[in-house]
């Protein structure tokens, strides 16, 4: 059963992998057997997060689209390959429908749904020519269910999911999957925040069956299962990792 879950000689490119859910995933596919490339804007940040995992860096603005294709080609010029995306860097934003402006209204929607399309798009084609690939969306369980004044946040969390299944559909027949992850309440920095209202925490945990926050560690076995062989008939899926709070009254 373990070669099932084995990764070894897959090469794996994670964004937004210098902290939170994207180090805990680039953590779980490494554990795996995957050469993984971990994503962010800093060197050196990505440098130290690397060390422990023996994982290689690549450095750029995933909403850089030209910067973002120039570093998949640099992967697969040093790799020779590019068998696993995840599209994890992402961003927040929060505030009363009135105080919404396109300015940063497009500030979510490029980091969280643009680059992730592009950067997809980039994969692919390393994939097509391999036959092979696994493409994974890190979504969010409010692009399936409603909260206040998150709208951009959701919207590009839900548009997520839409292009998942698209390019399920697209991209099947050369054997590439691609699936969204929709997390729910994770202790990470875009969290924080929100960690520090004592009350909020203690609300949220009384609606989560499992009652706690997920840690990076609870995603990593999703990512895992949906970029090995033991995912490779699951496709076009949004598969939630949530505690249970979406299936909650």
């Amino acid at each position: 059963m373990s070669a099932l879950f084995d990764l070894t000689g897959q090469v794996a490119l994670v964004t937004g992998a210098s902290r939170g859910l994207g180090l805990g995933m680039a953590q779980g596919l490494a554990e795996a057997g995957a050469t993984v490339i971990l994503n962010g804007r800093d060197p050196a940040t990505l440098a130290e997060a690397a060390r422990p995992l023996g994982a290689d860096i690549e450095a750029f603005d995933v909403t850089d689209t030209e910067a973002m294709r120039a570093g998949i080609a640099n992967i697969r010029a040093r790799h020779g390959r590019l068998d696993i995306l995840i599209a994890n860097a992402g961003t927040h934003g929060a505030m009363p429908l009135a105080d919404w402006t396109p300015e940063n209204w497009q500030r979510v929607m490029d980091t969280n749904l643009t680059a992730c399309f592009f950067a997809a798009q980039a994969a692919a084609a390393a994939m097509i020519e391999q036959k092979h690939g696994r493409i994974i969306f890190m979504g969010s369980l409010t692009g399936l269910r409603g909260r206040p004044t998150i709208h951009g946040y959701a919207a590009s969390k839900s548009g997520l999911g839409a292009i998942a299944r698209t390019l399920a559909n697209e991209l099947g027949e050369h054997n590439i999957t691609v699936n969204t992850i929709a997390g729910g309440y994770f202790e990470t920095e875009l969290s924080k925040a929100l960690r520090q209202n004592a009350d909020l925490v203690a609300r949220i945990n009384a609606r989560i069956p499992l009652h706690r926050w997920g840690t990076p560690r609870d995603v990593a076995g999703v990512a895992v299962f949906l970029a090995s062989a033991a995912g490779g008939y699951v496709t076009g899926q949004e598969i939630c990792v949530d505690g249970g709070i979406g299936s909650a009254l």
